[in-house]
């Protein structure tokens, strides 16, 4: 049983919460007051490194939504089964479980292979690719900032090829989706606050993102948004401290040359 049974279906709600969770998740971190105390780059970087207006950020991701909630749609059509009784009858709780680890991993892969490939390719990563760098520092509202085709290879497909792959439902994928759209908002709120209970549990998290998007990282740590386990096994994992500014704040240092 689900607060949304009865008044909208698993597929519609899979197809827009994920969005609608974007932007409150986001919108949550733009309200925070500056906390200076807890940045991994001040004001001053965040206005003078990146290279386009929030205005215009804004308008890549609600378009990157919008394919993504085309494709959802088609793809809950494609694959919804008739019900006899007019019930989906859900798996246990383990095996949605499982089936939410094996999304995991899988969304994991497709995400490093292809984000790796566009960093390697040089004329995918100057026409495609580097539409995501020019917010050198990362924050919450442009975790989904790329370029329409990046959108729909990398995160789209990404995730219509965890949710085919694990053979989870349209309701198991509503909280797949939600989780993971959380996690990306989480990797690029560019914040290190205490508690976050994804820098606890997660080495992926805000500050392993950030030395990906720092100029020396930026053939490091191509891994998102769950776990590293491809950089460390391939070789692109860079590790780094974190250390505390002097006037405030943190800053990942990396520490390889």
């Amino acid at each position: 049983m689900v607060f949304w049974e009865g008044y909208i279906s698993d597929e519609l709600m899979g197809t827009f919460a994920p969005i609608v969770v974007y932007w409150i998740y986001a919108g949550m971190y733009q309200l925070l007051p500056p906390l200076d105390q807890y940045r991994l780059h001040t004001r001053e970087e965040e206005e003078q490194k990146n290279l386009v207006p929030m205005s215009l950020v804004v308008k890549g991701v609600l378009l990157q939504q919008l394919v993504q909630a085309t494709v959802a749609r088609v793809l809950f059509l494609v694959t919804a089964k008739p019900v006899p009784t007019g019930t989906l009858v859900q798996p246990s709780i383990p095996v949605q479980l499982v089936q939410i680890l094996v999304a995991m991993f899988v969304m994991d892969t497709w995400q490093y292979f292809v984000h790796r490939y566009m960093h390697q390719n040089k004329f995918l990563y100057r026409h495609i690719h580097s539409q995501h760098h020019k917010l050198v520092v990362p924050y919450a509202i442009g975790a989904l900032y790329n370029h329409p085709l990046e959108g729909l290879l990398l995160d789209t497909f990404g995730g219509a090829i965890s949710f085919l792959i694990s053979g989870m439902t349209a309701r198991t994928a509503v909280i797949f989706f939600c989780f993971a759209v959380i996690k990306t908002v989480d990797d690029h709120c560019g914040l290190w606050l205490p508690g976050n209970i994804f820098h606890i549990f997660f080495q992926n998290n805000t500050a392993y993102h950030d030395i990906h998007h720092q100029l020396q990282g930026l053939k490091y740590n191509y891994s998102q948004p769950f776990f590293s386990i491809w950089d460390k096994l391939l070789g692109t994992h860079m590790p780094y401290n974190l250390v505390m500014c002097r006037d405030g704040g943190f800053e990942a240092r990396p520490l390889k040359d």
